[in-house]
């Protein structure tokens, strides 16, 4: 039973993680949300203190350090590059880069202490394929991708492996809410697969790449996308 971090956790993928993974594993949560749990945090992850406060209530929810950290909190804005604001460019950044690399080197000491350690990146294909539209967005998981590659070979001999997962069009509420019915057959359409990814599916993974069946897969961008990275 290992001690799981999940950020991003109040709905959709991260929820999903979380109640596939909490059947064996100590999970503490966290998201934009105010949810009255003892094991969630409401974190704003463009805060650093905020940040830091977050490791140090899993840390005493536990009671002992952080084995499991899963980066799932992630925005998205649809936008020509030109119409994209300041303000918009430099949250998207540290909501979806910077927040995780930051959770990274605050839980990286005590997975060394303990010579074991998993973090898991959740990406998108559009940091593979790239998006138009979607340019930051897509810069930003594609730098979360390097960021996997290179703190995997840093901390390989301390049996602490790092991976991403790249999930396609999943099927999510917000999702549902967002999509008419004609845009969601137009996904369908380009999609090999002809379907959405379900998010059990990526917690199913997750729950693969922290086990020690997984021990020697790390630095990997796994791409969760029913076909989307290899055309249509």
């Amino acid at each position: 039973m290992k001690n799981v971090l999940i950020t991003g956790a109040s709905s959709g993928i991260g929820l999903e993680i979380a109640k596939v993974l909490e059947k064996n594993n100590r999970v503490f949560l966290s998201g934009r949300r105010k949810i009255d749990k003892k094991n969630y945090f409401s974190c704003d992850l463009v805060d650093y203190s905020s940040i830091k406060d977050l490791v140090e209530k899993a840390k005493e929810y536990f009671n002992s350090e952080i084995d499991v950290l899963i980066n799932c909190a992630g925005q998205y804005i649809y936008k020509p590059i030109e119409k994209m604001t300041k303000e918009e460019i430099d949250y998207l950044l540290d909501l979806n880069f910077k927040s995780a690399y930051i959770l990274s080197s605050l839980v990286i000491e005590g997975m060394k202490k303990n010579n074991w350690g998993r973090i898991i990146n959740i990406g998108s294909i559009s940091g593979v394929v790239g998006e138009a539209n979607a340019t930051l967005y897509s810069a930003a998981k594609a730098a979360l991708g390097g960021l996997a590659r290179a703190l995997a070979l840093e901390v390989a001999k301390n049996n602490i492996t790092i991976n991403q997962i790249n999930p396609g069009w999943v099927e999510t509420p917000l999702v549902e809410n967002s999509l008419t019915e004609e845009e969601k057959q137009e996904v369908i359409d380009v999609t090999p697969q002809k379907r959405f990814i379900e998010p059990v599916e990526i917690a199913k993974l997750c729950e693969y790449l922290i086990s020690e069946s997984a021990k020697g897969l790390t630095g990997q961008n796994i791409n969760l996308c029913a076909g989307l990275s290899i055309g249509c």
